[in-house]
């Protein structure tokens, strides 16, 4: 079981993530923006950040950037989930909107398993 930080201003796109993602066995948490982000990874350690891009407070750029010029947080993975691919230069994945199931279980896997094998 893997932890994964889901961002996203929807709650009702959270809740769908959550549901995914808690049903193939991970350890689900979620925060509304990236400066609640910030937070909740100091205080649960994810494995794996799914992030939108567009959202109030600070956006999926800005966490983003600071998750990977923060040594403590660098090594952690982030999927972004956008309708513009081009605002999520510096994620290690883009999967686009609209996404299937199927699609963001297996860009979550595929990083998760990236981020086992260097370690």
């Amino acid at each position: 079981m893997f932890k994964i930080l889901v961002v996203d201003d929807e709650p009702d796109l959270r809740y769908l993530l959550r549901r995914i993602l808690s049903r193939a066995g991970h350890e689900v948490t979620d925060a509304g923006h990236g400066a609640a982000a910030l937070q909740a990874v100091r205080a649960c350690a994810p494995d794996l950040v799914i992030t939108d891009m567009m959202m109030p407070v600070m956006g999926g750029a800005e966490l983003i950037h600071r998750l990977h010029t923060d040594p403590a947080t660098a090594r952690i993975p982030i999927l972004a989930v956008t309708g513009d691919a081009h605002l999520a230069g510096g994620a290690d994945a883009v999967l686009p909107k609209p996404y299937r199931s199927a699609e963001i279980l297996a860009a979550a896997n595929a990083l998760l398993a990236q981020k086992a094998d260097h370690e």
